[in-house]
């Protein structure tokens, strides 16, 4: 089989000298051209130790064969970005670094590919860039989650909702941030949070949507099973690296391209690892995105027919008690899919040249699940309590829900649909009718709430928020603002065309298409309007005017009269990547891709 990179290098005389002159030999010009592309930078403690795993897939590469090429484009951190307009470039710089991949891997053509990242929007890039990339072979790597640190017994007293050994991780900073806004807990309390949620380097530790892309990534295939949600400082995952870099020359070697991977059977296997593990709602318009570049379509309807029926077995915050690391301590991804494997297409092709099924059947014999119970074992006695592996991955038959994790709602406001993630989501708001409290931005309505002018039984929207409004940004700390309040948490919805982050929790709706600078009904709604949420039957509606009740019809009518006296919708970028991103994004619910 002639090598790609072999061909190209025919056609572009300059390529040698040029290669010669980085210091390469005049014997690797012929090998196998490998690209190992990360997002490594020090942007964020999810990217700044991600050059220990390059350098790791480099050797792996080079002495199996093949020539690495380090290649970067560094991403941005969320968590950074929140609470100023910097969050509005979250969705967008994905696309940024999609295109930047796509445009290295392409401009010197590779053979394969070594991809690594950790984080919310660098993982997806990644694999939209592996989409873009399809002909040729690829592996993903992943930096691993940040561990939990034990939170002092003094504040531990002050913060009864501290759960399991006062573990801290960094989603809780929204919660007490709000406490200390309300005058709950002094300075010194939050500035100590602050200063010991993140001990080290690696993913946020919880089931976000940094988390959730990892596992998506090793659920399509494209990892070494058993790789996702590694603690960042395990030397297991160094070696992943390494063992990455020499996988990676035998795909070459066999011809199987990041296309004979990713299939529609393999994206069906990873939405429904997405129900098992209560994933991110933010993977609700990355799959779909990544469905695309490999060339299928996956709707928001496919999540929710999938989730329907669908076994949700994680006990790992924020919907559930354990941070992340926990997850690999319980056998990880290769666990969950054990679990629910009468639910997966198990002939799918995977990164190990062997399908899905294979790859479990050698797992039970290599040692991999001993490996992880004597870890567990280790962490039972360090923290003084008893950790059984059903602690944090329920069996399939004592699973904690079977109706998955998200619904997608439709109705008069979001004829496209809107998310919810209802393992997150108090009970008492499965069915709610409640009072329309709408915002123009996220500043107004957090401002809002924390000056006590919403009350229970309120619906706070917010919007203009869509990918054509401001680039779709988070509403995390308006949703902890509510969360984090006894009187709210479970009687106020928030509900919103923009998005909210992996760890939310609470009755949180986002997502709304049209989004409302499309001109979609939430640009339309007017305080006082009786809202319906209803999660069982997939409903959110205007249903009354005023507190008063009308019918489907008389909604339409009103709905009708208000958008004539709509004045539209003006983006306030005028320039740069915003102002690219809002003329070409897709709806959220086809996955907010420039197209």
């Amino acid at each position: 089989m002639e090598l790609r990179s072999q061909k190209v290098r025919e056609l572009a005389p300059e390529m040698d000298p040029l290669r010669m002159g980085m210091g390469w030999k005049a014997e690797e010009l012929s090998k196998p051209q490998i690209i190992i592309e990360s997002t490594y930078g020090n942007s964020h403690p999810g990217s700044s130790h991600l050059n220990i795993f390059v350098e790791e897939a480099v050797k792996g590469v080079d002495e199996n064969g093949g020539k690495a090429a380090r290649y970067y484009a560094t991403d941005m951190c969320d968590g950074m970005s929140q609470g100023h307009d910097g969050i509005n470039y979250s969705l967008a710089h994905r696309d940024a670094i999609t295109n930047l991949v796509e445009a290295q891997a392409n401009a010197t053509t590779f053979d394969g590919g070594v991809f690594i990242a950790s984080c919310d929007k660098a993982m997806p890039a990644m694999l939209m860039s592996i989409g873009r990339l399809k002909e040729m072979s690829a592996i993903v790597v992943t930096g691993g989650v940040m561990e939990a640190t034990v939170v002092k017994p003094e504040y531990v007293e002050n913060d009864p909702g501290c759960k399991i050994n006062e573990l801290l991780t960094l989603e809780q900073i929204g919660k007490f941030s709000a406490q200390y806004e309300r005058g709950e807990i002094p300075e010194e309390q939050l500035r100590y949070y602050k200063h010991n949620a993140c001990p080290s380097c690696g993913a946020c530790s919880f089931m976000g949507t940094a988390s959730t892309m990892q596992v998506m990534a090793e659920a399509l295939g494209l990892m070494l099973p058993g790789t996702a949600l590694m603690p960042a400082t395990a030397p297991e995952l160094k070696k992943a690296a390494y063992d990455a870099g020499k996988q990676l020359m035998k795909l070459v070697e066999m011809g199987i391209a990041a296309k004979d991977i990713v299939t529609m059977e393999s994206l069906e296997n990873a939405i429904m690892v997405h129900a098992a593990i209560s994933g991110s709602t933010n993977a609700v318009m990355h799959i779909p995105a990544i469905a695309h570049e490999f060339g299928f379509e996956i709707d928001a309807d496919t999540f929710d027919r999938m989730h329907r029926g669908a076994h949700y077995l994680l006990n790992i915050r924020p919907a559930g008690d354990w941070p992340a690391q926990y997850f690999y301590y319980a056998g990880g991804v290769p666990r969950v899919m054990e679990e629910i494997k009468s639910m997966l297409h198990l002939d799918v092709m995977t990164v190990t040249g062997k399908t899905l099924g294979e790859n479990l059947e050698e797992l039970k014999k290599n040692g991999f699940y001993e490996h992880c119970d004597a870890i567990l074992k280790e962490k039972s006695a360090l923290i003084g309590k008893e950790i059984k592996r059903t602690d944090i991955i329920a069996d399939f038959d004592h699973a904690i829900g079977t109706e998955g994790s998200i619904a997608i709602l439709r109705g008069n406001l979001a004829p496209e649909g809107a998310v919810i993630k209802h393992t997150a989501c108090p009970k008492e708001m499965f069915h709610a009718r409640l009072n329309a409290k709408p915002y123009d931005s996220e500043e107004e309505a957090i401002d809002a709430i924390l000056k006590g002018k919403v009350v229970p039984g309120d619906a706070v929207f917010i919007r203009y928020e869509g990918p054509r409004g401001s680039g779709m940004p988070e509403m995390f700390y308006t949703g902890e603002a509510i969360c984090s309040d006894p009187k709210l948490a479970a009687s106020v919805a928030l509900i919103t065309d923009g998005r909210f982050s992996g760890a939310s929790r609470g009755p949180v709706v986002g997502h709304v298409s049209p989004e409302a600078a499309a001109g979609g009904p939430i640009a339309f709604v007017e305080e006082g309007d009786l809202i319906e949420l209803d999660v069982e039957n997939r409903r959110l509606a205007i249903v009354g005017v005023k507190g008063e009740e009308k019918t489907g019809e008389e909604i339409a009518q009103i709905l009708e009269e208000r958008k004539k006296n709509w004045k539209g919708f003006t983006s306030k970028y005028k320039s740069g990547l915003l102002k690219l991103y809002a003329q070409h994004a897709t709806s959220a619910m086809k996955g907010a891709y420039m197209d």
